[in-house]
C-alpha cells in the first residue's frame, strides 16, 4: 500500500472513495507519524482518541454510500479555533486548562463534512509572531534542514505548528489563520500552500482574536487544490459573525484550472526594496517568465503607499490586541494568581500568564489609543489604512491579479533574529498589505534557495476572487513542479 501519509487530500479522497483504505486506517497512519514527529513539537494537544472514532462514523458513512467533502480526512486545527470539549490555548498560559464549551463556527463547518481532527496545532502566542519561537508550550521545529546543517530552523508564523505538521506528514493539511501573513509566510518557509481569502469570507466566530480587523481564517495543506477542498467546507455566511459575508461560496476544487490565458498579472514595482535577496528577485522573475509562457500578460503597476504599510499594520493591530486581551483578567477563565486586591491579582494574572512579545504588543496598543496620541498615532494609521485600499482598487482597474514574493527570504534559525523586534517584523513586508486592505492572497512553494531552502510565490486577488487567485497559483504549480520534501522523509 502506498505511504498514506504521503497522500494529498485530493488523492485520499479518491481512495477512500474506491475502498483502497479506510478512514481509520488513513488517520491510524497520521497517529503513528505523528508519534515519530514529536520532535517538531507541532500539536500542543493530540486527540487520538477522538480522531479514530471520527474516522469510524467516517467509515460508516462510505458504507452507506453518504461521505461528505472531506470525509474521513485527517486535519490539524490551529490551537486558537475554539473545540468544543478539548483544550484550546493560543499558545498562551493565560488560558492553560480552558476547555471551550462550543465550537468554533469553522471547524464545525469541517466535521460537519466529515473532517478527522489529529490534534491542536501550535502557534506563536496569541498568534503574534513570525516564527513560532513566542509559543509558551516550545518553539515549533522546521521539518526542513540547511544542506549539509542540522541546526533548527524556524517554520515561520504565526500557524507555524500547522505548517510543519502539513510539511512533516503527521498532517494532510490543516486550519491557519492570517492577521499580517501568517498563512502564507509560514507557507513558504516549509514548501507547501497556503490561502488567506477575503476579510469576510471564513466566520471568524469561535477563533481566538488577535485584531480584529485583520484576522482571517484559511487553510494549509500540500497543494493549491487541497487548499481548494478545504477552503469550500471553511467558507461561508454566519450570522455569529458581524464580519460574515452574506455571500455565496464558489466551487473552488470545480472551478479550479491552471489557466490563465489572457489574464493580465501586475508585478507592484515598490515590491523591489532594496537590499532583496538576489535568489528571491530571480525567483520572482522566473514566476513571471511561466505566467507569460502559460498565456498571461504582465504589467507594471504601482502601490505608492506600500512603504508605509507596515508602520500601519504595526499600529492598528496591537491597538486592537491591547483591546481583545483586555478580557484575560483572571476573574472568568484561564490562569488565576490570587491575591487580596483585585487589582493586584488582575496585574499578578497578565504578567504570569502573558509572553513578552504579547506584553509588548500590548503596550505599544494601549500607548497609541492613549489620550494625547490616538489622534497622531491610531486615526492616522487609519487614514493610511484607507490610501493603502485605493492603491489596490486602482491598481485592479488594470489587472486580475498581482504577483510577488511571499517572504524577504527563506526559513531562518531559531534564535536567528529574536534579538531584534524590528527585524521580525520585516518578514510580514510583502504579506500585510493583503490584511490592511482585506484582499486574497495565496503562497504556492515554486523552488529551493541555494541552501536547499523552500521559496514561494505570492498572488494577490481582487476581493471575494479567490477563484482567480487559486486558479495562477494552479498554474504556477504546474509550471515549478515542486516535488521537493524534508530531508528524511
Amino acid at each position: 500500500m502506498t505511504n498514506l501519509t504521503h497522500l494529498t487530500i485530493d488523492a485520499a479522497r479518491a481512495g477512500l472513495k474506491k475502498k483502497e483504505f479506510s478512514a481509520v486506517e488513513l488517520t491510524q497512519a497520521h497517529l503513528s507519524a505523528m508519534e515519530k514527529g514529536r520532535k517538531l513539537n507541532a500539536y500542543i494537544v493530540e486527540t487520538p482518541e477522538l480522531a479514530l472514532q471520527q474516522a469510524k462514523q467516517s467509515d460508516a458513512k462510505y458504507a452507506a454510500g453518504s461521505p461528505g467533502p472531506l470525509e474521513g480526512i485527517p486535519l490539524g486545527i490551529k490551537d486558537l479555533f475554539c473545540t468544543k470539549g478539548v483544550q484550546t490555548t493560543a499558545a498562551s498560559k493565560i488560558l492553560e486548562g480552558f476547555i471551550p464549551p462550543y465550537e468554533s463556527t469553522v471547524t464545525a463547518q469541517l466535521f460537519r463534512d466529515g473532517a478527522v481532527m489529529l490534534g491542536k496545532t501550535n502557534l506563536d502566542e496569541f498568534a503574534m509572531g513570525s516564527s513560532n519561537t513566542t509559543s509558551a508550550f516550545g518553539n515549533v521545529i522546521n521539518p526542513w534542514k540547511r544542506k549539509g546543517d542540522k541546526t533548527d530552523l524556524v517554520p515561520g508564523g504565526s500557524s507555524g505548528g500547522s505548517v510543519a505538521a502539513v510539511a512533516g506528514r503527521i498532517a494532510m493539511g490543516a486550519t491557519a489563520t492570517d492577521t499580517g501573513g501568517s498563512i502564507r509566510q509560514p507557507a513558504a518557509f516549509t514548501g507547501i500552500a497556503g490561502i488567506k481569502p477575503t476579510y469576510g469570507r471564513c466566520s471568524r466566530w469561535g477563533i481566538v482574536a488577535f485584531a480584529s480587523s485583520l484576522d482571517q481564517a484559511g487553510p494549509v495543506a500540500r497543494t493549491v487544490k487541497d487548499c481548494a477542498h478545504l477552503l469550500k467546507s471553511m467558507c461561508g455566511h454566519d450570522p455569529k459573525d458581524s464580519t460574515s459575508a452574506n455571500m455565496p461560496v464558489p466551487d473552488f476544487v470545480g472551478a479550479l484550472k491552471p489557466d490563465v490565458k489572457g489574464l493580465k498579472i501586475g508585478i507592484p514595482k515598490e515590491y523591489r526594496m532594496d537590499g532583496m535577496p538576489a535568489e528571491i528577485e530571480k525567483l520572482w522573475q522566473q514566476g513571471i517568465d511561466w505566467l507569460k509562457a502559460a498565456g498571461a500578460e504582465t504589467v507594471e503597476v504601482s502601490l505608492p503607499h506600500t512603504k508605509y504599510a507596515l508602520p500601519t499594520y504595526y499600529i492598528i493591530a496591537p491597538a486592537e490586541a491591547s483591546s481583545n486581551l483586555a478580557r484575560y483578567d483572571g476573574v472568568r477563565y484561564g490562569l488565576r494568581v490570587p491575591d487580596d486586591n483585585l487589582i493586584a491579582q488582575y496585574e499578578k494574572t497578565r504578567a504570569a500568564g502573558f509572553g513578552a512579545e504579547v506584553r509588548r504588543r500590548i503596550l505599544v496598543g494601549t500607548y497609541v489609543l492613549s489620550s494625547g496620541y490616538y489622534d497622531a498615532y491610531y486615526i492616522k494609521a487609519q487614514k493610511l489604512r484607507r490610501l493603502i485600499v485605493q492603491d489596490f482598487l486602482s491598481a485592479y482597474e488594470k489587472v486580475d491579479a498581482l504577483l510577488t514574493p511571499t517572504a524577504p527570504s527563506a526559513a531562518f534559525a531559531i534564535g536567528e533574529n529574536e534579538d531584534d523586534p524590528i527585524k521580525m517584523y520585516l518578514n510580514d513586508v510583502f504579506t500585510v498589505t493583503a490584511n490592511i486592505a482585506g484582499l486574497p492572497g495565496l503562497s504556492v512553494p515554486v523552488g529551493l534557495d541555494a541552501q536547499g531552502l523552500p521559496l514561494g510565490l505570492q498572488v494577490l486577488g481582487k476581493a471575494w476572487d479567490e477563484q482567480t487567485v487559486l486558479n495562477i497559483g494552479a498554474a504556477l504549480e504546474e509550471a515549478a513542479g515542486f516535488k521537493a520534501m524534508p530531508e528524511g522523509l
